[in-house]
C-alpha cells in the first residue's frame, strides 16, 4: 500500500488501510489512549501510558528505556501513519495528538480487536473504567450473538 496523503482526511478508508492501521498493537494502544479525550494530549504522556500498558505497570513505574522506545516509535512511525490517514491530528510544534474525523471509521474494528487484550491487564481495566458505554460488556454481548 502506498503512503496516505492528508487529502485522504474525511474520505472513506479502505478495508486494507483500516486493517493496516490496526495491525500494530502500539497504534491500537495510541487509539485506546486517545479515545474519549476532549482535547489534545502530549505525546510524552501518551508514551508513558502506553509503555505502562505494554509492561502492565503503572505509568510512573515505566523504565526510561521502555518509555523511550514507545515515544520514538510513536513520533517516527505510528502517529505519522495515523495522521496521514486522517485518524489523528498531530501538532508537531506542541507535540500533541488528538483524534480526527476518520477515527470513527476505525472504532467498530477496535471493538473487535480489543478481545485479544488480556482481561486482567491494566489496559483492560483502564478501558473498562474510562468507558461509560460498557466497552467490554458490549463486545462480549456482540461476540456471544455471533457465536449463536
Amino acid at each position: 500500500m502506498g503512503a496516505l496523503t492528508p487529502s485522504q482526511e474525511g474520505h472513506e478508508l479502505s478495508a486494507d488501510t483500516i486493517l493496516e492501521l490496526l495491525a500494530n498493537r502500539r497504534r491500537r494502544y495510541l487509539l485506546y489512549a486517545l479515545r474519549g479525550q476532549e482535547g489534545p494530549i502530549e505525546l510524552s504522556e501518551l508514551a508513558e501510558r502506553i509503555a505502562g500498558w505494554e509492561h502492565d505497570v503503572p505509568p510512573d513505574e515505566v523504565a526510561k528505556n521502555e518509555y523511550k522506545s514507545v515515544y520514538v516509535s510513536s513520533v517516527q512511525c505510528h502517529v505519522p501513519k495515523l495522521a496521514d490517514a486522517g485518524v489523528v491530528d498531530h501538532d508537531e510544534n506542541n507535540h500533541t495528538v488528538v483524534l480526527a474525523d476518520n477515527y470513527d471509521q476505525l472504532e467498530p474494528y477496535l471493538r473487535v480487536v480489543i478481545r485479544d487484550e488480556p482481561e486482567n491487564s491494566r489496559l483492560h481495566s483502564a478501558l473498562e473504567s474510562e468507558s461509560g458505554d460498557g466497552f467490554f460488556s458490549q463486545i462480549r454481548e456482540n461476540v456471544a450473538r455471533l457465536k449463536h
